[in-house]
Protein backbone atom coordinates (compact mmCIF):
# COMPACT_ATOMS: atom_id res chain seq x y z
CA UNK A 1 0.00 0.00 0.00
CA UNK A 2 2.71 2.62 1.24
CA UNK A 3 6.84 2.81 0.30
CA UNK A 4 7.06 4.04 3.56
CA UNK A 5 4.70 2.50 6.46
CA UNK A 6 6.70 3.92 9.40
CA UNK A 7 9.00 7.30 10.00
CA UNK A 8 11.24 8.37 13.18
CA UNK A 9 11.61 11.66 14.51
CA UNK A 10 14.41 12.55 16.54
CA UNK A 11 14.22 14.92 19.56
CA UNK A 12 13.91 18.83 18.79
CA UNK A 13 16.78 20.31 20.98
CA UNK A 14 15.63 23.70 19.28
CA UNK A 15 12.52 24.62 19.10
CA UNK A 16 9.11 23.03 19.85
CA UNK A 17 6.99 20.78 18.48
CA UNK A 18 3.24 20.37 18.18
CA UNK A 19 0.43 17.35 17.51
CA UNK A 20 -2.74 19.17 15.21
CA UNK A 21 -6.15 17.19 14.84
CA UNK A 22 -7.81 16.25 11.25
CA UNK A 23 -7.30 19.48 9.16
CA UNK A 24 -10.10 18.50 6.38
CA UNK A 25 -9.26 21.64 4.15
CA UNK A 26 -9.22 23.95 7.44
CA UNK A 27 -5.94 25.42 6.56
CA UNK A 28 -6.94 29.08 7.25
CA UNK A 29 -7.84 27.82 11.18
CA UNK A 30 -4.43 26.32 11.58
CA UNK A 31 -2.62 29.40 10.32
CA UNK A 32 -4.85 31.37 12.78
CA UNK A 33 -3.92 28.86 15.30
CA UNK A 34 -0.39 28.94 14.61
CA UNK A 35 -0.37 32.67 15.13
CA UNK A 36 -1.72 32.52 18.62
CA UNK A 37 0.78 29.98 19.46
CA UNK A 38 3.55 31.89 18.39
CA UNK A 39 4.58 29.32 15.84
CA UNK A 40 8.26 29.78 14.75
CA UNK A 41 8.82 27.88 11.30
CA UNK A 42 12.65 27.66 11.85
CA UNK A 43 12.78 26.08 14.70
CA UNK A 44 9.36 24.33 15.80
CA UNK A 45 7.77 21.15 13.67
CA UNK A 46 3.73 20.62 13.03
CA UNK A 47 2.69 16.76 12.79
CA UNK A 48 -0.52 15.80 11.60
CA UNK A 49 -2.79 12.45 11.90
CA UNK A 50 -3.80 12.14 8.90
CA UNK A 51 -7.12 13.54 6.84
CA UNK A 52 -5.45 16.77 5.64
CA UNK A 53 -8.19 17.03 2.89
CA UNK A 54 -12.00 17.28 2.29
CA UNK A 55 -15.02 19.08 3.75
CA UNK A 56 -13.08 22.30 4.26
CA UNK A 57 -13.05 24.93 1.78
CA UNK A 58 -8.99 24.69 1.59
CA UNK A 59 -8.02 21.27 0.44
CA UNK A 60 -6.29 22.48 -2.54
CA UNK A 61 -3.80 23.87 -0.22
CA UNK A 62 -2.89 20.40 0.71
CA UNK A 63 0.58 20.41 -0.81
CA UNK A 64 1.68 23.98 -0.02
CA UNK A 65 1.83 22.89 3.28
CA UNK A 66 3.49 19.04 2.97
CA UNK A 67 6.02 21.30 0.87
CA UNK A 68 6.77 23.54 4.08
CA UNK A 69 9.94 21.56 5.42
CA UNK A 70 8.11 22.01 9.36
CA UNK A 71 4.99 20.27 8.35
CA UNK A 72 4.73 16.47 8.52
CA UNK A 73 1.90 13.75 8.31
CA UNK A 74 1.35 10.30 8.61
CA UNK A 75 -1.85 8.97 6.11
CA UNK A 76 -5.49 9.55 6.98
CA UNK A 77 -8.63 7.50 5.48
CA UNK A 78 -9.25 10.58 3.20
CA UNK A 79 -5.71 10.20 1.62
CA UNK A 80 -6.56 6.58 0.91
CA UNK A 81 -9.90 7.44 -0.74
CA UNK A 82 -8.35 10.22 -3.20
CA UNK A 83 -5.50 7.55 -3.93
CA UNK A 84 -7.70 4.33 -4.29
CA UNK A 85 -10.11 6.57 -6.60
CA UNK A 86 -7.59 6.57 -9.55
CA UNK A 87 -9.06 2.63 -10.31
CA UNK A 88 -11.79 2.33 -8.35
CA UNK A 89 -14.60 3.89 -9.35
CA UNK A 90 -17.10 2.70 -6.82
CA UNK A 91 -14.63 4.77 -4.19
CA UNK A 92 -14.48 7.67 -6.82
CA UNK A 93 -18.48 8.13 -6.56
CA UNK A 94 -18.66 7.66 -3.24
CA UNK A 95 -15.69 9.90 -2.18
CA UNK A 96 -16.44 12.51 -4.25
CA UNK A 97 -20.50 12.82 -3.57
CA UNK A 98 -20.89 11.45 0.20
CA UNK A 99 -17.38 12.15 1.67
CA UNK A 100 -16.40 15.65 1.07
CA UNK A 101 -14.60 15.31 -2.01
CA UNK A 102 -15.85 17.21 -4.10
CA UNK A 103 -13.37 19.90 -4.44
CA UNK A 104 -11.39 16.97 -6.43
CA UNK A 105 -13.40 17.79 -9.68
CA UNK A 106 -11.95 21.13 -9.82
CA UNK A 107 -8.36 20.17 -9.60
CA UNK A 108 -6.52 20.27 -12.95
CA UNK A 109 -5.47 16.83 -13.94
CA UNK A 110 -1.94 17.17 -13.75
CA UNK A 111 -2.26 18.37 -10.57
CA UNK A 112 -4.28 16.05 -9.66
CA UNK A 113 -1.20 13.55 -10.56
CA UNK A 114 1.14 15.33 -8.88
CA UNK A 115 -0.90 15.37 -5.40
CA UNK A 116 -1.89 11.83 -5.51
CA UNK A 117 1.55 11.20 -5.98
CA UNK A 118 2.77 12.96 -2.94
CA UNK A 119 -0.18 11.57 -0.94
CA UNK A 120 1.13 8.02 -1.82
CA UNK A 121 4.43 8.87 -0.03
CA UNK A 122 2.76 9.55 3.61
CA UNK A 123 3.32 7.34 5.79
CA UNK A 124 0.98 4.43 7.84
CA UNK A 125 2.45 6.20 11.15
CA UNK A 126 5.14 7.44 12.94
CA UNK A 127 6.33 8.36 16.42
CA UNK A 128 8.26 11.91 17.73
CA UNK A 129 11.30 11.59 20.74
CA UNK A 130 10.27 14.45 23.51
CA UNK A 131 11.55 15.31 26.79
CA UNK A 132 7.42 13.60 27.78
CA UNK A 133 9.14 10.18 26.11
CA UNK A 134 7.86 8.78 22.74
CA UNK A 135 4.66 9.84 21.12
CA UNK A 136 3.32 7.66 18.31
CA UNK A 137 0.74 9.14 15.79
CA UNK A 138 -1.73 6.81 13.66
CA UNK A 139 -4.43 7.98 11.93
CA UNK A 140 -7.36 5.57 13.95
CA UNK A 141 -6.48 3.36 15.77
CA UNK A 142 -4.40 0.22 17.12
CA UNK A 143 -5.83 -3.53 17.46
CA UNK A 144 -6.34 -3.53 21.69
CA UNK A 145 -3.57 -6.13 22.96
CA UNK A 146 -1.08 -4.98 20.57
CA UNK A 147 2.15 -3.50 21.38
CA UNK A 148 3.81 -0.66 20.02
CA UNK A 149 6.73 -2.47 18.99
CA UNK A 150 4.28 -5.13 17.07
CA UNK A 151 2.43 -2.68 15.66
CA UNK A 152 5.34 -0.93 13.92
CA UNK A 153 6.74 -4.48 12.77
CA UNK A 154 3.16 -5.52 11.78
CA UNK A 155 2.39 -2.31 9.35
CA UNK A 156 5.56 -2.77 7.31
CA UNK A 157 3.65 -6.50 6.12
CA UNK A 158 0.16 -6.44 7.08
CA UNK A 159 -1.94 -4.99 4.60
CA UNK A 160 -4.90 -6.03 6.44
CA UNK A 161 -3.74 -3.96 9.76
CA UNK A 162 -3.13 -1.09 7.54
CA UNK A 163 -6.51 -0.53 6.69
CA UNK A 164 -7.36 -1.31 10.24
CA UNK A 165 -5.23 1.73 11.77
CA UNK A 166 -7.13 3.88 8.99
CA UNK A 167 -10.39 2.93 9.22
CA UNK A 168 -11.18 1.55 12.82
CA UNK A 169 -13.61 2.79 15.37
CA UNK A 170 -13.28 -0.33 17.52
CA UNK A 171 -11.33 1.24 20.48
CA UNK A 172 -13.36 3.94 20.72
CA UNK A 173 -16.81 2.61 20.93
CA UNK A 174 -15.16 0.26 23.48
CA UNK A 175 -14.20 3.22 25.36
CA UNK A 176 -17.46 4.64 25.13
CA UNK A 177 -19.57 1.36 27.04
CA UNK A 178 -16.98 1.28 29.60
CA UNK A 179 -15.39 4.09 29.88
CA UNK A 180 -11.63 2.72 29.96
CA UNK A 181 -9.24 1.37 27.21
CA UNK A 182 -6.16 -1.06 27.21
CA UNK A 183 -2.99 1.22 27.51
CA UNK A 184 -0.43 0.48 24.74
CA UNK A 185 3.02 -0.79 25.71
CA UNK A 186 6.05 0.32 24.77
CA UNK A 187 4.85 3.73 23.78
CA UNK A 188 4.47 6.69 26.60
CA UNK A 189 1.60 8.33 24.13
CA UNK A 190 -0.27 7.80 21.20
CA UNK A 191 -2.23 10.42 19.31
CA UNK A 192 -5.34 9.34 16.87
CA UNK A 193 -7.43 11.49 14.80
CA UNK A 194 -10.08 9.88 12.58
CA UNK A 195 -13.48 9.89 15.38
CA UNK A 196 -14.24 13.67 16.33
CA UNK A 197 -14.67 14.72 19.79
CA UNK A 198 -16.52 17.32 21.24
CA UNK A 199 -12.75 17.86 23.42
CA UNK A 200 -9.61 15.81 23.12
CA UNK A 201 -10.17 12.70 25.11
CA UNK A 202 -6.67 11.69 27.00
CA UNK A 203 -7.46 8.06 28.13
CA UNK A 204 -4.73 5.67 29.44
CA UNK A 205 -1.77 6.62 27.07
CA UNK A 206 -4.18 7.33 24.16
CA UNK A 207 -5.32 10.93 23.25
CA UNK A 208 -8.21 11.48 20.60
CA UNK A 209 -7.35 14.91 19.19
CA UNK A 210 -10.05 15.23 15.66
CA UNK A 211 -12.65 18.12 17.24
CA UNK A 212 -14.52 18.25 13.83
CA UNK A 213 -13.08 21.73 12.59
CA UNK A 214 -15.00 21.36 9.44
CA UNK A 215 -18.24 20.45 11.26
CA UNK A 216 -18.95 23.90 11.84
CA UNK A 217 -22.71 23.57 12.20
CA UNK A 218 -22.55 20.39 14.81
CA UNK A 219 -23.10 20.86 18.35
CA UNK A 220 -20.32 20.37 20.13
CA UNK A 221 -17.90 20.35 17.01
CA UNK A 222 -16.32 23.08 14.90
CA UNK A 223 -13.00 23.14 17.13
CA UNK A 224 -9.17 22.36 15.61
CA UNK A 225 -6.96 21.45 18.66
CA UNK A 226 -3.12 21.09 18.87
CA UNK A 227 -1.23 19.72 21.15
CA UNK A 228 2.26 20.88 22.18
CA UNK A 229 4.60 17.76 22.93
CA UNK A 230 7.98 18.86 23.46
CA UNK A 231 8.82 20.34 25.36
CA UNK A 232 5.94 19.99 27.28
CA UNK A 233 2.32 18.50 27.06
CA UNK A 234 -0.20 22.02 26.57
CA UNK A 235 -3.44 21.68 24.32
CA UNK A 236 -4.12 24.55 22.28
CA UNK A 237 -7.44 25.45 20.02
CA UNK A 238 -9.19 27.49 17.72
CA UNK A 239 -12.69 27.86 16.91
CA UNK A 240 -13.81 27.40 13.25
CA UNK A 241 -17.71 28.36 14.05
CA UNK A 242 -16.79 31.63 13.15
CA UNK A 243 -15.09 33.21 10.47
CA UNK A 244 -11.99 34.00 10.53
CA UNK A 245 -11.54 37.59 12.15
CA UNK A 246 -13.30 35.89 14.90
CA UNK A 247 -10.91 33.00 15.60
CA UNK A 248 -10.10 32.78 19.16
CA UNK A 249 -7.29 30.37 20.38
CA UNK A 250 -6.76 29.36 23.81
CA UNK A 251 -4.03 28.05 25.71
Amino acid sequence: MNPVPFKHHTINKVGRDFVVGDLHGMFEALETLLDNIGFNSATDRLFSVGDLIDRGPQSDRVLEFLDKPWFYSIMGNHEIMLIESEHDKAMYRSWTTNNGGEWWLTIPEDEQKVMRERLRQLPIAMDIRTNSGMIGLVHADIPTGMTWKQFVAGIHEDEELCNYVLWSRNRYRHYKITNSTDRIEDIDLVVLGHTPVEHPIHISNICYLDTGAAYKTRKGLGKLSVLEIQPQLKLHQVSTRKKSRSWLGTG
